[in-house]
């Protein structure tokens, strides 16, 4: 027997009130086995709603079930139990990735079902900033695995003690109108869509403390046929991402219509209050990433509105695994974007020697910096660093103490326990390096201070096409303040 469209079963089901099995919304009786057997009966029914009124519910791990659609009323909250204890071990049985080696806990958790659903008004709180420690000790707040026809829709996600949301190779997933606020803790994710294919993100609003919206493959499983649509996303880290995992690569990833706007939070416990990139496409642990658009974007006060990283950090699935070769990316095209309130840092597109990133088209883009450079900044030499984690800062950051306490300096930054500068590429606008069969149409590039650093530089590239204007304070012609260094075929 197929399985069943979720209108079809929220049309003939069973509604279920998971007081009628004990639950209490006081905030302090723990309701773990009342609202898991109100999922338990739904499910032996053949589906169903479970309605969660208004009140405050503790719980610990539920194990949502085929068919059954978790609805949490206006002013409903359901609370994340401080209590590890609460949660049960909960892995993925058969399928393999590298996230095995993080949290074997989740407050809501499925694997290997079919149409299952999180609707309604009402909040999810995980209470993560009471969890310490290592991964292993901190849940994650949704988590399903393998699974196909998943939709979570217009509820508000606070506070995971790990990643917020971790789809892990699931197929045909919908995230509508949710509100996602994570400040609570590291590896405070907003969405983690990990090795699936049929994916759509829409109308979603969401601010935290790492990722935002984050597309990645911790697995032999592509990500592919995702579309990101209509979103405000907020972050400390990358607001939009294609990585840092890739190990079973990237395929048909469509970004439209989208803002990017400064976080709310002040206080950042990972990475910088403007966030690191507004867009942060990557590969590092092999696979390829092919045909990804980003159209009709506005970025506002990330340090660089976008980065692009082919590197070889080389991570394998798991530690029975061999060291995957050095991946590709290719056939990406960005237009409409505009961005403001820029660092003095400048966006770096970097592949490997030998190992260029391919295909890329950038047109219609409007970006302004905050500018600053010097000629020295020009002139400066980068390490490689195929090996490191990739972020926009990578290449010029400089250790300059632990972390302090209290709000950051401006142009610095928190990063793995220490606190660094930013520093500067040697382009403020675009910095090309090992890359094959660029092209610049319409590209505008401006700062609001005098920078004496050109707009672009080519460096070790193949086949680049330059065709617009406007670099602001330097020349009314791209063409005439980009520099060429070392390059074959321009």
């Amino acid at each position: 027997m197929g399985s069943r469209k979720i209108e079809d079963v929220m049309a003939n089901s069973e509604q279920i009130n998971p007081i009628e099995y004990g639950a209490v919304g006081d905030a302090k009786t723990v309701c773990t086995h009342a609202i898991q057997e109100s999922i338990d009966r739904c499910a032996a029914v053949g589906g169903g709603i479970v309605c969660l009124p208004r009140g405050r519910y503790v719980t610990g791990t539920l194990f949502l079930k085929s068919g059954v659609t978790l609805d949490l009323e206006e002013d409903c909250i359901l609370l994340g139990s401080t209590d590890l204890s609460h949660y049960r071990r909960a892995v993925p049985k058969t399928f393999r990735s590298y996230t095995d080696i993080y949290t074997e806990k989740s407050l809501i958790y499925a694997e290997s079902e079919h149409d299952v659903a999180i609707t309604g008004q009402g909040t999810i709180d995980g209470q993560g900033q009471e969890f310490s420690g290592p991964y292993l000790k901190r849940p994650y707040g949704i988590r399903f695995v393998t699974c196909t026809d998943v939709r979570v829709e217009n509820v508000t996600l606070r506070n995971s003690a790990m990643w917020m949301q971790h789809y892990l190779a699931c197929d045909r997933v919908t995230i509508r109108g949710i509100k996602v606020w994570n400040h609570s803790n590291i590896n405070n994710d907003m969405i983690d869509i990990d090795g699936c294919h049929d994916v759509l993100i829409t109308g979603c609003i969401g601010d935290s403390s790492d990722d935002g919206i984050t597309i990645k493959s911790s697995c032999d499983r592509s990500c592919e046929n995702v579309t990101v649509a209509n979103c405000t996303v907020a972050s400390h880290c990358s607001a939009i991402k294609c990585g840092t995992e890739s190990n079973g690569g990237f395929k048909n990833i469509y970004i439209t219509d989208c803002i990017v706007v400064p976080s709310k939070q002040r206080h950042v416990i990972n990475g910088c209050h403007q966030g690191w990139a507004g867009l942060a496409l990557e590969i590092v642990d092999g696979g390829t990433l092919d045909n990804v658009t980003a159209d009709n974007i506005t970025i506002d006060g990330s340090v660089a509105p976008i980065f692009m990283r082919l590197g070889d950090r080389g991570r394998p699935v798991g530690p029975d695994r061999s060291r995957p070769a050095i991946g590709s990316m290719r056939n990406i095209f960005l237009s409409n974007i505009k961005a403001t309130g820029g660092n003095s840092l400048g966006c770096v597109i970097a592949g490997l020697e030998g190992n260029e990133i391919e295909n890329v088209t950038m047109r219609d883009l409007d970006f302004s910096f905050k500018g600053g450079g010097t000629r020295q900044d020009i002139t400066r030499c980068f390490t490689e660093l195929p090996n490191d984690y990739p972020e926009s800062v990578m290449f010029t950051k400089r250790v300059i103490g632990p972390i302090a306490e209290g709000d950051l300096e401006p142009d610095t930054f928190r990063l793995r326990g220490e606190t660094c500068s930013m520093g500067r590429l040697p382009a403020y606008g675009l910095f090309f390096w090992h890359v094959k069969n660029v092209s610049l149409e319409n590209i505008s590039l401006s700062t609001l201070t005098p920078d004496e650093r050109p707009a672009v530089i080519f460096e070790d590239a193949v086949g680049a096409v330059i065709d617009g204007q406007g670099a602001d304070g330097h020349s009314k012609d791209l063409s005439k303040d980009i520099l060429f260094v070392a390059n074959n075929g321009i």
